[in-house]
């Protein structure tokens, strides 16, 4: 098993607080300013952003990554100190602030983007930054997460999640000897691309992959039907790309089942989260068949 850079969420804000002022004390920067909490908490400082994540391998190989990344011409954020601060078991980064334009995504630009992406040689990468096997994600492991939901589940939406899951059944994992395996960035989608005036950037490289190409892909192909993207999303990506995976059955699969995952995740953390309750709520309404179900939110 070869766990994800970042594959688990932070937790606990009062410790990624702590850690974040700790860094900003270290590298002489403003007091930091929580922008969002998920995978890993993100601090504005002045001009840098503070990444607080826990880590699976060294925190230093995700600014050696960034550095392979640019090298062969793909746009990523850069790090704005050489070194790492740890606190506990909890890693911080520093990171240059990017600056952002008003304008709509290039997504032709970002399918251009991972097919570069998809030409990496895996040698090239940095050797203790881990390229994983999607299908060791824990929100890939269904029978868990509906165990741990399966009191939260009416039996309408439990149905059409347990009809995704068999309609999709053997196509979750793969042979790590495939030949078409690629270096996946493994989660595309707007939330993960800045726009600058030099075109898109694409952040968060925590679940960097080993993978089809159309693990890539299948964020985007549900984006527009599900997540209330802009129409013509994907089919702008993918001619970017060079091609599309809407007729392959087995991207199609991934496309369907993140939308299982994101649904049981959101509902998991309903628990203790009346925001994301509320949001598993809204996404249980399609699995139930519901015509009307509202455009999913990402969180």
């Amino acid at each position: 098993m070869t766990r994800a850079f970042v594959d688990r969420p932070l937790g606990d804000q009062v410790v990624a607080s702590n850690a974040a002022r700790i860094a900003a004390a270290h590298w002489g920067l403003r007091s930091p300013v929580t922008m969002r909490t998920g995978m890993n908490a993100v601090f504005a400082a002045g001009t840098s952003v503070l990444r607080v994540s826990r880590p699976s391998a060294p925190g230093a190989a995700a600014l050696a990554l960034h550095e392979v990344l640019r090298s062969f011409g793909v746009p990523v954020t850069r790090p704005a100190r050489a070194d790492v601060v740890t606190v506990g078991d909890v890693v911080v980064t520093c990171w240059e602030r990017v600056d952002t334009i008003a304008e709509a995504i290039d997504w032709r630009e970002v399918g251009d983007i991972i097919h570069r992406v998809h030409a990496l040689p895996p040698d090239a990468l940095p050797a203790d930054y881990p390229l994983a096997s999607p299908r060791d994600l824990p929100w890939w492991d269904f029978p868990s997460l509906l165990t741990d939901t399966a009191d939260l589940l009416d039996a309408p939406a439990r149905a059409g999640i347990d009809a995704a899951i068999e309609r999709r059944a053997g196509w979750t994992g793969w042979e790590e000897d495939r030949p078409d395996l690629v270096v996946c960035h493994g989660d595309v989608h707007p939330g993960n691309v800045l726009m600058t005036v030099d075109g898109p950037v694409l952040m968060d490289w925590d679940l960097l992959s080993w993978a089809p190409a159309g693990w890539d892909h299948a964020p985007l192909m549900t984006w527009t039907e599900r997540w209330g993207g802009a129409p013509g999303i994907y089919e702008t990506f993918a001619d970017g790309y060079g091609r599309s995976f809407r007729d392959d059955p087995i991207a199609a699969g991934y496309a369907e089942l993140r939308l299982v995952a994101a649904t049981l995740m959101r509902l998991r953390a309903g628990r203790s989260d009346p925001a994301a309750r509320v949001e598993a709520e809204r996404r249980l309404a399609y699995w139930r068949g519901d015509a009307r179900a509202a455009s999913w939110t990402a969180q």
